[in-house]
């Protein structure tokens, strides 16, 4: 008997399509779930905005982490290695990297 392959069909409405730009992302945890806060924060603003939230189990969060680890790879493989010449802040709550001070001038 052959096996049959079920394909999954993946829905991307255009609203959703378009994206939300982030330049930080929060992270913090349970021990049942991940969240990830994704952030806009403009440079001479106090305050960021969170335009998208996503909550997944820590096995998705860990199948999320090595996608992102393959595909970062695979980047730099590609372009050449990513910079970081900011260093990664920390915030309570979570994890926090952003990519540039708060309003500094």
């Amino acid at each position: 008997m052959a096996e049959q392959k079920q394909q999954l069909q993946i829905e991307l409405k255009p609203e959703v399509a378009s994206g939300v730009y982030s330049n930080m992302a929060i992270i913090a945890n349970t021990s049942s779930e991940f969240v990830l806060d994704f952030v806009s924060m403009l440079p001479g603003l106090q305050k960021a905005e969170v335009r998208s939230r996503i909550i997944m189990s820590p096995e998705h969060a860990k199948r999320l982490l090595m996608a992102l680890n393959e595909r970062v790879r695979g980047y730099e493989q590609q372009f050449g290695e990513i910079d970081l010449h900011q260093p990664q802040q920390q915030e309570a709550g979570g994890r926090t990297i952003a990519p540039f001070g708060r309003g500094e001038a």
